[in-house]
Order: structure tokens, then C-alpha cells, then sequence
């Protein structure tokens, strides 16, 4: 090899073939050694530091990936190698025609880190789909009915479909949702998950700034393709068919396995919208998108300024200050630490701006309170069964030496909404005159009605026989086995006559919304020293206490002054206002896992519609990437 010809002479040894001529366009440059791709062409070996005993291999760039998507279907799909893993899984949404690709990251499986290959025979048992890369000036028609053959498509200066929509006929296969297993097969995949557990399955997420050669991902390796980011902006049913399809069955799998905790009033409920979901989409009539309800442009919008981390960084203050409104009522106290023989206790609440008061009376109100808590930081915990009309709020409250526990009892669904939706809000820095109460409200009642078991008025008792899919498909096999079939199957029945009545997509989009109702839900965890466990939602991080599994401390990101990450020693350090800082390492992942969540979810922050879907890729990579 001569190296003073440069690039351009190594790659010319083994293309010259008058036989047989190729498109060498795709491939590329790999040094083993460095682990990285060879791009700028324009670079001769010696600038890049390239030896006579280096090993380089002249590779396609774009090689078949089996990507499980978050239906648990798996695909077969030609995926870009020397791009970065952030533009390589928008280039798989584009063809999967998902919106909104920064959600979305890819994850090795945790049962194997390294990646495994599958076997010929596994490959057969599996049900694929295949997405050829397509070429410009060429097209691949994939095997199936549910293709058409005859669609032309239009293609980016990379060579990727421009469109995906323009490869199906028809439904495009992806937003249909997949049948319930069968209890058997069920109970083969579960696996209880501890704290640990999790932390460890989290440790699995590629680097978004790094390609998948760089990760030792190689050809034909098995990757999970799943919504990591739980900020789901602008969905809407006319343009999200596939999004929110796969967004619901990453919740459904969510709940069937247990990765994410829920109550047996709300496991009921999850298994009568998926009951209600499996009837429609095996029911013979054509189902048409435009008989959905259309989105209200004016409320989507309001409602997408909630999407950020707290409000602090891009919100807009929609308050009117010279009139706040508070609330007012008798509710009941139980304080865990006191010691005393009766443990709710009437009081006279009042909620104005972010604290609550309570005092012995309403006529004491005049005075000064008995006690009062101040809600900015605190956690937002449902203590609630609807069955037995309890309607308490669990509030851990953030003090220098970790939480106050505090219970509230309110008397029926309405007043529990209001003052929960208050105590969110106020969580977050933010009182009720902000412009999401009233939706939080409605939210909330709406969750509580959904959750209540018994039938509607009027609704005769269901035929158990009239269930022609096993109940016991519909929940977790570990809640299956606290009850019998029969039992079972009664119980869902009953639940189903309260959304009896839904579309099919508002039953998704219920269920997505129930999902994120959950107390558990959107926290990644990550392992931190021995004993604890490190939590990080969209808008706060938690430290969790492993044995209890109960926050011990609460930071917001909206009180985020800055952070650093010391690559060295792979030390996050994070400032936050009124002078408190935190240092920590993690055990279970690479510190770059969590400083990618962190600047992650500030990106999706500066979302907007204006934007014309367009990714700020700089902002992210200069937000996620680091300083490696």
C-alpha cells in the first residue's frame, strides 16, 4: 500500500471488476482498531494516523439490524451503521412513518449486553417483516399482500425513502395492534423485576451521539427499538396511527410484565381497555381514521406547553396573580411518625399558592394554622380505591434530612381531583391559576371513573360465557394467579361496561394516559451507592431508598442551575438553586447514560409546533453528547 496516494488509491485495489460492476457508494472505511469509520474521504491515511499494520475493512455502511419493536414484533431491517445512533433511528422511524423519532432510542436486550445473534432456526420461528434499503433509481417490492407493488417512492441524497407511507397499501400493518398471548406463553416471559432489576435493564441504552459499529453492534444483531423519552408531544390520532399503536403496546407489555408497578383496581382496568381494544381490532368492519374524534388544535396546544421540565425553562407564566384561586374543605390528616390511637383526624384544609394549611376548625382559619406544608419539590403519591371509596394523597415532603411523609383523605372522586391536581401543580413551582388545573381536574376524574369496577346503572350483569378471549391474557401471570378464571373473567366484564362505548383509538389513547398516571411512571432507574437507587423522570430526579423502594430525596430540573460530568473519574456533579449541589457515581451504567437523559429531556423541552417537525441535531448532540 502506498500511503502517499493517499485514501483514494486504497480504496481503487478491489473495485475494478469489468465483469461484474457494483455500487460501491455505500461502503465505507472501518479501522478495527480504533473502532471508529473512516468518513472524510477528502483525508489521506497519514492525516488520520493510520500505520502500515492497521487493520481497515472496506464495509457497507448500511447492514440488516432485527429490531424488536415495542409491540415485541420482530423486523428485519437495513439500518445506517456509520451514523450517529440519534440520525440512524429517525432514519427508522421515517420508514416505520413514526413522528417524533427523539422519543425513541434503541436498547440492547438485557438478558444478553453484548447483543446476541439470532439462529437460522430462531429466525424462522420469528415473524418478520422486511424493510430492504432502497437505492435511488430502485426499488425492492417485500414479500406480502399487504404491500403494493406498483407505488413508486421518492428518496433523500442518502437514498432513503422520503416517505414511508408510500410503501403500504392500504392500513400500514404497524399500527394494528398484536393479540394478547396466551397465559402459557405469558408466564414464560415474566420475570419479577426488583429496583435492581430495572437499574440494570436502563444500563443497556446505546449512546445517541455514538454509531452502532462504535458499540459493537454488528450485522444482524438483535437491538430493542422502544419510546425512551416519556414526553409524548402532539399526539395526534389523524398523523400518529403508528406511534400511538406502538406507544400502546409498550404500556400494555409494561403492565402485563410487571416492569412498572399498578394496583389490582388498576390492573382491572388496564385489562378491560386491552379486552375492549382485542374486540375491535379483530372485528370485521372496517374501521376508518376519519370517524376519530378530531383533536382540538386550541386545547392540543395548551396542552403541549405542559410538556416540559417543570415550566421554568420555556413555559410562559399564563397566571393572573391579583387573583389566585385556593381552595377550602374539610379533609382528614394522618401524619405516620405521631403517635396516637385515632389516625385520621378532620381539620379545615386551605390550599393557596403552593402551600396547604390546616387548622382545628373553619372558624380558626382567621388565625395562624396548626401547621403548614410547603408543596414546591414534594412527591404527588395516589393512595386511592375506588371500590372502597378511598380517596387519599400521599405527599412526601422534601426536608434537609430527606422526606416528611404526610397522608390526606379526601370525601369523594371530585374533591380528591381538585386537590390532587392542586398538589401537582404545586409540586412543580406552580398554583392553580396556572392553565392546566382544569385539565389536570378533568384528568384525574376521568382516570377515578375508569378505575371504579362496578357496571353502569341500568347495565344487566354480564355473561361470563359471552368472553370468547381468556381473561387471564389480559393481566400480569403473577395477578392471575390470585384469582380463578371465572372470577376473573367477571370482574373485566364488569370494568368493560364503563368503556364499552369507546373508539378504538380513544381506547388507546386511554390506556396511554392511564399508563402515565401511574406513580411509577417515566422513572429510569440507575444504580447508585450500595443501598440506593437513582430515579430520573421527564421533569425531576429521585433518590430511592432500595429496601423500601420510597423516595428519599426529590430534585427538580426546573431548580437546575447546571451540570458537569467529570469523564475521568465518570462523576455526575449537578447544582440547583438555594445553593445545593450532588455528586454520585453510578454502579449499574456508564455516568453517559444518565447525562443523556438529563440534557435529553431539556431538548424535548424546546419542542414546538412552529418548528415543522424539524430536529435541532446540534441541540442534541451538544445537549447528550458530552466531552469524551
Amino acid at each position: 500500500m502506498d500511503q502517499s496516494n493517499g485514501l483514494l488509491h486504497f480504496l481503487g485495489v478491489n473495485c475494478a471488476s469489468a465483469e461484474a460492476p457494483q455500487d460501491w457508494s455505500d461502503h465505507a472505511l472501518w479501522w478495527e482498531q480504533r473502532k471508529c469509520w473512516l468518513l472524510k474521504t477528502h483525508w489521506t491515511l497519514d492525516k488520520y494516523g493510520i500505520q502500515a499494520d492497521a487493520d481497515l475493512r472496506y464495509t457497507p455502511q448500511h447492514k440488516p439490524l432485527l429490531l424488536q419493536l415495542p409491540n415485541m414484533k420482530t423486523i428485519k431491517i437495513n439500518v445506517c451503521f456509520s451514523s450517529m445512533v440519534f440520525k440512524t433511528v429517525a432514519d427508522i422511524c421515517r420508514q416505520l412513518n413514526i413522528r417524533r423519532p427523539e422519543e425513541l432510542s434503541l436498547l440492547k436486550p438485557p438478558d444478553d449486553p453484548s447483543t446476541a445473534k439470532f439462529s437460522k432456526e430462531e429466525e424462522n420461528i420469528k415473524q418478520f417483516l422486511n424493510f430492504p434499503f432502497l437505492r435511488k433509481g430502485s426499488f425492492c417490492d417485500p414479500p406480502g399482500p399487504m404491500y403494493s407493488k406498483t407505488m413508486t417512492a421518492t428518496y433523500d441524497e442518502n437514498g432513503m425513502p422520503m416517505s414511508a407511507t408510500s410503501l403500504w397499501f392500504g392500513e400500514n400493518p404497524l399500527a394494528k395492534c398484536q393479540p394478547n398471548l396466551p397465559p402459557a406463553e405469558l408466564a414464560k416471559m415474566f420475570e419479577p423485576l426488583s429496583l435492581v432489576d430495572k437499574a440494570t435493564n436502563n444500563a443497556g441504552w446505546l449512546d445517541s451521539s455514538r454509531s452502532l459499529m462504535e458499540q459493537d453492534v454488528q450485522s444482524s444483531d438483535r437491538l430493542l427499538l422502544r419510546f425512551k423519552y416519556n414526553v409524548f408531544f402532539d399526539l395526534n390520532p389523524k398523523y400518529d396511527a403508528v406511534r400511538i399503536t406502538q406507544l400502546y403496546e409498550q404500556a400494555r407489555w409494561a403492565i402485563l410484565l410487571e416492569e412498572i408497578d399498578c394496583t389490582e383496581e388498576e390492573m382491572l382496568m388496564f385489562a378491560s381497555l386491552q379486552y375492549h381494544i382485542c374486540k375491535l381490532t379483530m372485528s370485521s368492519e372496517p374501521r376508518d381514521n376519519a370517524n376519530e374524534p378530531e383533536v382540538d388544535e386550541v386545547e392540543a396546544a395548551l396542552s403541549n406547553l405542559e410538556v416540559t421540565l417543570g415550566g421554568s425553562h420555556t413555559d410562559k407564566f399564563l397566571e393572573d396573580i391579583t387573583d389566585i384561586p385556593q381552595l377550602a374543605d374539610t379533609l382528614r390528616l394522618f401524619r405516620p411518625k405521631w403517635l396516637t390511637l385515632r389516625p385520621y383526624k378532620e381539620y379545615w384544609f386551605v390550599f393557596k399558592d403552593t402551600n396547604i394549611s390546616y387548622y382545628k376548625n373553619k372558624e380558626a382559619s382567621s388565625g395562624e394554622p396548626i401547621e403548614q406544608f410547603h408543596l414546591r419539590g414534594c412527591e404527588v403519591v395516589p393512595d386511592v380505591n375506588v371500590t372502597d371509596k378511598k380517596f387519599g394523597i400521599k405527599l412526601l415532603i422534601p426536608v434537609a434530612d430527606g422526606m416528611n411523609e404526610v397522608y390526606i383523605r379526601c370525601d369523594n372522586e371530585m374533591q380528591y381531583a381538585k386537590w390532587k391536581a392542586a398538589c401537582i401543580l404545586a409540586s412543580k413551582g406552580k398554583t392553580m391559576a396556572y392553565s392546566s388545573y382544569k385539565s389536570e381536574v378533568k384528568n384525574i376524574h376521568s382516570f377515578l371513573q375508569m378505575k371504579s369496577l362496578a357496571p353502569p346503572p341500568g347495565h344487566a350483569i354480564p355473561d361470563v360465557d359471552a368472553m370468547e378471549m381468556n381473561a387471564e391474557s389480559f393481566v400480569s401471570p403473577r395477578y392471575a394467579k390470585k384469582q380463578k378464571t371465572k372470577q376473573l373473567t367477571t370482574r373485566i366484564l364488569e370494568a368493560h361496561q364503563n368503556i364499552a362505548h369507546l373508539s378504538l383509538m380513544d381506547a388507546k389513547m386511554r390506556f396511554i394516559k392511564a399508563w402515565q398516571s401511574l406513580p411509577e411512571f417515566g422513572i429510569k432507574f440507575k444504580g447508585s451507592k450500595k443501598d440506593e437507587i437513582l430515579g430520573i423522570s421527564y421533569n425531576r430526579l429521585i433518590r430511592i431508598d432500595m429496601s423500601t423502594g420510597l423516595p428519599v430525596t426529590t430534585w427538580r430540573f426546573a431548580n437546575m442551575k447546571q451540570w458537569n460530568v467529570n469523564w475521568e473519574v465518570r462523576q455526575v456533579m449537578i447544582e440547583f438553586d438555594q445553593s445545593v449541589s450532588i455528586a454520585f457515581c453510578c454502579l449499574s451504567c456508564d455516568c453517559k447514560v444518565v447525562h443523556e437523559f438529563i440534557g435529553g429531556y431539556i431538548f424535548l423541552s424546546t419542542r414546538s409546533k412552529d418548528q415543522n417537525e424539524t430536529l435541532d441535531e446540534d441541540l442534541f448532540v451538544k445537549l447528550t453528547g458530552g466531552q469524551e
